[in-house]
């Protein structure tokens, strides 16, 4: 078995494990040393950060929460307060994306899950040169926000749409 091989099959295990994974079971396992298996994880932790290593083993974190994309609207003065809603509602804004007519789908991940978070974006925003990804398109983009369950993602639905964010959707944006 290739050093590549072990790492898949390590996180496989992980993937169908229902408690933490110890090193050294993994190392008699695969027949190596549990260094070998500490090297493995590093590595592995490089494409997969929703490991954890615990006092019992290795664990990969299960996302249980919701997510759903959302496409809005709104000038650019308006980012702080979209975001606040967002986050305010208990959201997490992973991402913000685009559909632009000659470049396809453009995306870039945002992790913003505080009204610190929001801070910090509106504030490298101002000192930055650089415009907001939604100036390619009037204003109109998504984002991807993950919850703990589905209501409060229709919450923060609501909420957007009563501030005026929420855009309406193209017949084939819609879900069916």
């Amino acid at each position: 078995m290739t050093t590549a091989q072990r790492r898949t099959e390590i996180l496989q295990i992980l993937k169908k494990a229902a408690a933490p994974v110890a090193a050294k079971e993994l190392a008699a396992r695969f027949g190596v040393s549990r260094q070998v298996i500490v090297q493995d994880m590093a590595v592995i932790r490089v494409s997969t950060p929703c490991i954890l290593s615990t006092t019992r083993g290795y664990v990969l974190q299960q996302d249980n929460g919701s997510s759903r994309e959302f496409k809005v609207c709104h000038a650019p003065e308006q980012i702080e307060d979209e975001m606040n809603l967002i986050v305010d509602c208990g959201g997490h804004i992973k991402n913000i994306s685009i559909s632009h007519r000659l470049y396809g789908r453009i995306s870039a991940d945002m992790d913003v899950r505080s009204r610190q978070d929001v801070r910090e974006f509106v504030e490298t925003l101002k000192n930055s040169s650089s415009s907001v990804l939604s100036n390619a398109t009037s204003g109109y983009h998504y984002h991807l926000v993950a919850a703990d369950t589905p209501e409060r993602l229709d919450m923060i639905q609501q909420k957007l749409r009563e501030a005026g964010f929420l855009a309406p959707l193209q017949p084939w944006e819609q879900e069916g």
